[in-house]
């Protein structure tokens, strides 16, 4: 394997794709578009391979970094958070008011992918600017492309 990539059970994987024909078949084929995230609280992610590693860059709008966690199972990273709704002393809600539409949400969510097997999970950095997540993955110093020189005679 030689690319980052989205890591879903099996099991997982059955019931989701069940899951989505049924919503198909009530709401319409538009209902689950993989581009469309309007219905999903899962963030887009983008991966790229560079020549000296992987770069994996997350939108997670409206997130601080104390709300995300990061972390190495085995060849599987997770980026995963839990933002909860803000409280006030009397553990009420802190906006005044009755609401009309309710569209933002407090959820939480987890993404797993699998790593390649040329990455080096000692070389793993992240960063977080302006509601995106950037993780630099490196490559094991064997996996990196080198020019070898032809000695002369």
């Amino acid at each position: 394997m030689k690319t980052v990539s989205l890591y879903r059970p099996r099991v997982l994987e059955n019931a989701l794709s069940d899951l989505d024909h049924y919503m198909e078949s009530f709401f319409g084929d538009n209902f689950i578009n993989p581009t469309d995230r309007v219905f999903s609280r899962v963030p887009s992610v983008d991966v790229r391979e560079t020549e000296k590693g992987y770069v994996l860059d997350a939108d997670l709008p409206g997130f601080d970094e104390k709300d995300i966690e990061i972390r190495l199972d085995g060849n599987n990273l997770i980026i995963s958070s839990r933002k909860a709704e803000e409280k006030n002393d009397e553990g009420n809600a802190e906006a005044e008011g009755n609401y009309l539409i309710r569209e933002r949400r407090y959820t939480s969510f987890s993404r797993s992918f699998r790593l390649p097997e040329n990455a080096n999970p000692e070389a793993i950095s992240a960063s977080f600017r302006n509601g995106i997540l950037s993780l630099e993955i490196g490559k094991r110093a064997e996996a990196q492309q080198r020019v070898i020189q032809i000695s002369k005679n």
